[in-house]
């Protein structure tokens, strides 16, 4: 759900994630937001790598990947392919946790939380990113990161600087 939009290019004040009810708030400094609906961990939220839970605490945007890619457009290992999405190129690799269209790479702020160690969202590669399994986003059902429609992580990503804060609870 879209309230009150600013212009794309408008500097994010923060992100704020709701595990409880999978929705993504970006918040302007006017006090404007916009929010998404959004997919965290099935398994939960935790911050140890291997959990396959959403890490939470406070984080901010470290990287953000695949400006100017077309919707769709695939990535392995934080690379396009140069492939997009199709129904048919998912029956060839059935069971794919599908990384598309925009990937906001975050980095963990709280050393000994989310920092560090086994602890580290940045070395779990823990994304907010655009997923095949739109039908899912409402419900925790990733791996670990947040899913959202392609759509909206198009959106969020033009919006976002590198460096704004992620919230996560």
């Amino acid at each position: 759900m879209r309230i009150q939009a600013p212009p794309a290019g408008h500097r994010a004040a923060e992100i704020f994630v709701d595990v409880a009810s999978q929705e993504l708030s970006l918040v302007f400094a006017g006090g404007e937001q916009l929010r998404y609906p959004v997919s965290t961990a099935s398994k939960g939220t935790g911050c140890v790598e291997g959990s396959f839970c959403t890490p939470t605490g406070e984080h901010r945007v470290r990287l953000k990947i695949g400006e100017g890619c077309p919707l769709g457009a695939v990535f392995r290992r934080r690379r396009p392919t140069g492939e997009v999405f199709t129904p048919a190129l998912a029956a060839g690799f059935p069971g794919r946790d599908w990384i598309l269209s925009r990937i906001l790479w975050l980095d963990g702020l709280q050393q000994g939380v989310n920092r560090g160690g086994r602890l580290d969202t940045l070395r779990r590669f823990i994304y907010i990113h655009g997923t095949a399994d739109e039908h899912l986003v409402g419900q925790a059902a990733s791996h670990g990161c947040i899913r959202m429609r392609n759509a909206d992580i198009v959106d969020l990503f033009d919006r976002v600087p590198p460096g704004a804060a992620v919230h996560i609870r």
